[in-house]
């Protein structure tokens, strides 16, 4: 960015398809600038034209044109600016006066569409505009993370909670399987003992005792192995019966995604054949715009001389009033053909062209907004073609998939049908040791096989349980850690939020002392004072509560018989919305000492001001802006000096 140094010789603006402007070359100087004119003559493409070479990208290019430049210079130093229309948006390139135009479109180009301007008339919250050039963005970014952190420490101490009120149940279930365990094991050692004090025949019952006690282990490691075996195939059932869920849904997803006929490279297309009667549109619109403009100067330029030129030449009417002569003559010379034409028909076939001008205008918005929604349903073509492809590829996986799973499942079934034969032979086994001697050795051993198996769930369950407990207090034993952090991250919190309160107090305490001096020098009767009141209110976001600062425009008027009440913005007249918002804007440009930053201030759009109050605010303003553009009317500009420069034709 160039130096803010005072400008100090005279600024050459160069201008081509920018706003209505075709191409235009105005010197200006130091000080104050008057645009004079009618409306419709360009000044505020020129005050954009001024605009774009300092930095903005506020600027329009001229509708019937691809390409336009800006050039600006200044104390010897050239800016440039290159707009080029490219996918129906304007780029923006070259080497303006500013690399950050932010403050300077808030608060130094004040046209009717600032932002600030049109957010005052609006009734909006001001603070992001009043906070926006203040270097916030560090503080906040602070306060964003440890915002952050603390929610995530609200959300794990919130967990430890929940994870505590678990270990009192965790606890009672683990203690209640201990004392199963131990009913077991009791039933257990008395079955143990009752085997022992069988007393068989010496040399047959140990052999026999060992023949049985195999018998029945071997039974009890099968059926350990079948439960295994049944564990297993619940779990390849469950995990089929998930992926035929996911595969039904995807299958319907992608039934929901034939999109018929339509396809994006036909809606392109489409696009591009719209996108060219646009573009023939825009260039009907542009010459109309051209042929309107010329025949607008021209009736009044050609009128005016034509009545002038009789009244000179009338010797038979020395004492007539030339005011009345000009105002009496009706006809005009037609620049074309040179015959006089009565000046109505001229004016009717201009209504008619611009009645023209706006049912093409009406035609060009609505291809716009066919080719908007074209595109719009091309993009969603193509993610959902996107989106086809992604649903078709995980089906094919799910399919492979399914069969693998359904090819295990099978196995599974089988070897589950060999286990329940193998213990079926096991139990027939088992059953030839049953009789009159022997019988109640083999139930004694059945019963203990039973409670040993259902001992060893009970334990494995128990082991679960106490893991849980173990893992929960491990846990909770990092809560006064996490309740320390939370406390430094609240200290940080609201270090960090009073440096943003003191800056939005200093920044509203500036603003409303501006107000109070530019409001006091316009001297408006009803209106007394025009303030920004900060307070803060309760907002949702999300499932979250949270506190924001909000800056609210307050008014104070007067009564025909002196008496002061509170308004608010929503219920002041168009006239006296915009003299707030302008209130409000130059405030702002004083506030920011936005005079150092750019050597610029544009004024536009001051009607609802009168001459001498306009006249009385540049020459407040001329002693801040090195350059002081402002475009008015004629009869807005009768207050102003002499000494400033004019400039009226563009």
């Amino acid at each position: 960015m160039s130096s803010p140094a005072s400008v100090s010789s005279s600024i050459t603006v160069l201008a081509e398809n920018i706003g209505g402007i075709d191409s235009t070359e105005v010197t200006l100087t130091p000080g104050v600038n008057v645009l004079t004119g009618r409306n419709a003559t360009n000044r505020t493409s020129f005050l954009q034209t001024i605009m774009a070479a300092l930095g903005s990208c506020q600027t329009s290019l001229k509708g019937d044109a691809d390409a336009g430049r800006v050039e600006l210079t200044l104390d010897g130093q050239r800016y440039t600016r290159v707009l080029e229309r490219r996918n129906d948006e304007v780029v923006f390139d070259g080497d303006p006066y500013l690399d950050d135009p932010k403050l300077a479109d808030l608060f130094a180009f004040q046209l009717e569409s600032n932002e600030a301007r049109r957010a005052v008339r609006n009734g909006d919250d001001l603070r992001e505009l009043i906070m926006r050039p203040v270097d916030t963005d560090e503080i906040e970014a602070e306060i964003e993370a440890l915002e952050a952190d603390k929610r995530n420490l609200d959300d794990r101490l919130e967990q430890l909670a929940q994870l505590e009120t678990e270990l009192p149940g965790l606890e009672d279930e683990r203690t209640a399987l201990d004392n199963e365990i131990e009913s077991i094991t009791d039933r257990i050692t008395d079955l143990e003992t009752d085997l022992d004090e069988f007393e068989l025949d010496i040399e047959a019952s140990h052999a026999r005792k060992d023949a049985i006690e195999s018998a029945f282990a071997d039974l009890q490691a099968a059926r350990t192995e079948l439960e295994s075996i049944e564990y297993d195939l619940e779990t390849e059932r469950e995990s089929y019966a998930e992926l035929e869920a996911e595969r039904d849904e995807l299958q319907a997803e992608l039934a929901a995604l034939d999109d018929g006929h339509d396809s994006p490279d036909r809606l392109e297309g489409r696009i591009q054949e719209l996108r060219t009667r646009k573009r023939s549109l825009d260039t009907t619109v542009s010459e109309l715009q051209s042929v309107i403009r010329f025949n607008e100067d021209r009736i009044e330029d050609d009128g005016f001389d034509l009545a002038l030129e009789e009244a000179a030449d009338s010797e038979t009417e020395p004492d007539g009033d030339i005011t009345e002569q000009l105002l009496a003559d009706d006809d005009a010379v037609c620049w074309t053909c040179g015959s006089r034409v009565d000046r109505g028909r001229i004016e009717s076939t201009l209504e008619r062209l611009r009645s023209l001008r706006q049912h093409k205008l009406d035609e060009r918005r609505d291809l716009q907004t066919q080719i908007d929604d074209l595109t719009t349903r091309r993009k969603e073509l193509r993610e959902r073609s996107q989106r086809r492809g992604e649903v078709e590829t995980r089906l094919s996986a799910i399919e492979d998939e399914l069969e693998r799973r359904q090819q295990r499942i099978e196995a599974l079934e089988a070897e589950r049908d060999e286990q329940r034969a193998r213990i079926d032979a096991l139990e027939s086994d088992a059953e030839t040791f049953e009789n009159a001697e022997y019988s109640d050795v083999i139930e004694t051993h059945r019963e203990l096989n039973r409670l040993e198996l259902e001992r060893e769930n009970l334990e494995a369950e128990r082991d679960e349980v106490q893991a849980r407990i173990d893992e929960i207090e491990t846990t909770l034993a990092d809560r006064s850690e996490l309740e320390d952090q939370r406390e430094t991250v609240e200290e940080a919190l609201t270090e960090c939020r009073t440096r943003v309160d003191r800056l939005e107090k200093t920044a509203v305490d500036a603003f409303n002392e501006h107000m109070d001096s530019i409001l006091s020098l316009l001297e408006y009767e009803n209106l007394d004072r025009i303030w920004i009141n900060r307070r803060e209110k309760t907002v949702r976001e999300g499932r979250r509560t949270v506190t924001k600062t909000t800056f609210d425009l307050h008014i104070v008027r007067s009564t025909a018989d002196g008496t002061s009440y509170e308004d608010t913005i929503n219920h002041l007249s168009e006239s006296e919305r915009e003299v707030t918002g302008l209130v409000f804007t130059l405030a702002g440009y004083l506030v920011h000492d936005v005079y150092d930053i750019v050597p610029f201030m544009l004024l536009d759009s001051l009607e609802a001001i009168d001459s001498d109050r306009i006249a009385a605010l540049v020459e407040y303003l001329e002693e801040y802006a090195d350059c002081l553009v402002i475009a008015l009317l004629r009869e807005d500009a009768e207050a102003l000096s002499d000494s400033y420069s004019y400039v009226r034709e563009i």
